[in-house]
């Protein structure tokens, strides 16, 4: 067996020894030669750019809003904002300047606007609510914004205590979980049962009603119901036979649940190490968003309708007295210009090679600190020194190029799918009923596969963090592994599914009624001069509260995800590759061994 002695274990623990190397030094070295174009392309956006499409917002013809001419008017109206919000049209932006396709003017021309959509359409009154920017600031101005730091600190506190406290109540917390469930189906049964039977005298069939988009009318038949009711009754058989014939895996996983929340419990650190990776994506995301907006129109070129802004001059038009410069375009010649669009691809491309790198690092440095625990034999005794430091350390040195390798492919499979989302969206209004199946397909298969080299790139990130291989190694190694253990996979995938899900449930669902008795003035801090009469929309704070929880527990439940799948890799190596004799001694816990009757023999003395 291989394992990193780096030292990360006694030699006691140590069975799995292996001197590391660096990993797929091409991928390496072609990730270094990206990122040094990456810094290529950005230093030319800062020379050839314009500082003005960061700082201030321009409506559709491009001009700006806030200085100029338009000085008086500092922000931009979006007629339809949910354009900007689609994934098609961010897909879209993203090569495009981030430019929202939909029409944008300065906040002052609403007036004439409105005037015009009544003697258009003949419409009496028009409500327009205030600039989404407006909104905003006025809601945040009259937030505390101790309110909202506090919602996230009690679901920070709520999601490091779920987590610790599985521990000891996962078995109970799991179990009612099932039962849970299990109720829920058989209530399900029950209900569609009496509502067939009320329908008894019912003569109302598929046929007479016929193909309609009113819901309510199928339920009116009876037929409705008896399908229901058969495919309830299937689903829960199938539940009931599983847990009668998969209790010892759901046993297995519950004991590696309860042994990620004690090896958390050993290793705090490991639950602020999202942090680390939210800043890296934070540094990724902001250097994309400027990259891209520098080099969308340079400052140098503006062209103006036969005159430049500088020299033309009403006067030297009498006979024109309202003639004036107009805005038309940026100039598109020169070199830069000419390959702004190849520079947004490589810029995009980068980007995303970028944050799946951000990724793999992150799940390769919890992996290793997860194994580290796991192969030490007494614990906590031997478990090393700074464990996350250490994998952290061992993922930059030696497997740069791996977590690279897997990176980039999942970075050509998300690149396709954008194209396939782009050409969809341009040939839209084009397409025939057969092209738009062929579209859909396409677009189907591209996802799935992008879920599965998200399944495989994860354990095989778990694998180089236990064994040192490259990249395709460990992912074959890891496949392998796992399908001949699918059914202990399935099983530990759903509990654990079943369980964070509760936890996220939990966390969130509690800050968000907290933050909607607060904001909406059903409970008063004490000693608080806030009144919640002055908030002009109380959704808004309630809703990012919310959101900050999501992403608070989302990071926390992360870890211990991480944690789980890989002391199961370990554990299905250890079953493997181990037999309980004095050289071949089991790493479990004595509770897995307890579960699979299992044991380690003493060494033999005299």
């Amino acid at each position: 067996m291989n394992y990193d002695v780096e030292c990360f274990c006694k030699v006691r623990a140590c069975v799995l020894c292996v001197c590391r190397s660096c990993t797929d030094i091409i991928c390496c070295v072609l990730f270094m030669l990206v990122i040094a174009g990456y810094i290529v392309v950005g230093i030319l956006a800062w020379l050839y750019g314009d500082p003005r499409h960061v700082l201030y917002p321009r409506n559709s013809t491009g001009m700006f809003c806030g200085i100029g001419q338009n000085k008086d008017k500092p922000n931009v109206m979006y007629f339809d904002i949910v354009k900007c919000a689609t994934a098609t049209n961010v897909m879209a932006a993203a090569l495009q300047g981030l430019q929202c396709p939909t029409t944008q003017v300065p906040d002052l021309y609403f007036n004439s606007f409105i005037i015009s959509l009544r003697s258009t359409y003949n419409i009496d009154k028009i409500f327009i609510p205030k600039t989404f920017c407006d909104h905003v600031c006025v809601i945040f101005s009259l937030i505390p914004l101790c309110v909202c730091v506090s919602g996230l600190v009690i679901a920070m506190v709520v999601s490091v205590f779920f987590l610790l406290l599985l521990r000891f109540t996962a078995p109970v917390l799991i179990w009612v979980l099932i039962i849970g469930v299990l109720a829920v189906g058989a209530f399900g049964i029950w209900y569609c049962y009496n509502e067939y039977m009320s329908l008894s005298n019912s003569a109302l069939t598929y046929n007479n009603v016929g193909f309609t988009t009113n819901v309510q009318v199928y339920l009116q038949v009876r037929d409705t119901w008896l399908a229901f009711l058969i495919i309830l009754s299937i689903v829960e058989a199938v539940l009931l036979l599983a847990l009668i014939f998969l209790r010892t895996r759901i046993l297995i996983a519950i004991a590696l649940i309860q042994e990620t929340s004690k090896a958390l419990g050993h290793m705090m650190s490991t639950l602020f190490y999202p942090i680390v990776t939210f800043v890296l994506l934070l540094v990724c995301v902001s250097y994309w968003g400027i990259t891209a907006l520098y080099p969308s129109h340079t400052s140098r070129d503006l062209m103006c309708l036969c005159f430049s802004p500088q020299t033309f001059n009403t006067t030297q038009y009498p006979t024109c007295p309202s003639a004036r410069c107009v805005f038309i375009n940026y100039n598109t010649e020169g070199l830069f210009q000419r390959n702004l669009f190849n520079l947004q691809i490589y810029n995009v491309f980068a980007f995303l090679w970028c944050v799946n790198f951000v990724i793999a690092l992150g799940h390769c440095t919890l992996a290793g600190t997860f194994a580290s625990y796991y192969w030490a034999f007494s614990k906590p005794a031997d478990i090393p020194t700074f464990p996350l430091i250490q994998s952290f350390m061992r993922a930059l040195r030696y497997h740069v190029g791996s977590l690279a390798f897997g990176a980039l492919i999942l970075t050509l499979v998300q690149i396709v799918r954008i194209i396939l989302e782009y050409l969809d969206h341009k040939f839209k209004e084009a397409q025939n009923p057969c092209t738009r199946f062929i579209m859909c397909c396409l677009k189907c298969c591209f996802y799935c596969l992008e879920k599965f080299i998200k399944f495989i790139n994860r354990n095989a990130y778990i694998m180089i963090a236990i064994y040192g291989k490259n990249f395709c190694v460990s992912a074959k190694n890891a496949f392998s592994l796992l399908m001949r253990n699918i059914i202990r996979v399935v099983v530990l995938d759903k509990v654990t599914d079943l369980l964070l899900f509760f936890g996220k449930l939990l966390v969130v669902g509690g800050v968000g009624v907290l933050a909607f008795f607060f904001f909406s003035g059903r409970i008063q801090t004490p000693g608080t001069t806030f009144e919640t009469a002055a908030l002009n929309y109380y959704w808004m704070p309630i809703i990012t509260v919310v959101f900050g929880a999501y992403l608070i527990a989302h990071g926390f439940f992360s870890v211990y995800n991480m944690g789980v799948d890989t002391l199961f890799l370990c554990f299905l190596e250890d079953l493997e590759r181990n037999d309980g004799s004095p050289q071949k001694p089991y790493f479990m816990s004595k509770n897995l061994m307890k579960i699979l009757n299992k044991k380690n023999k003493p060494a033999k003395t005299g």
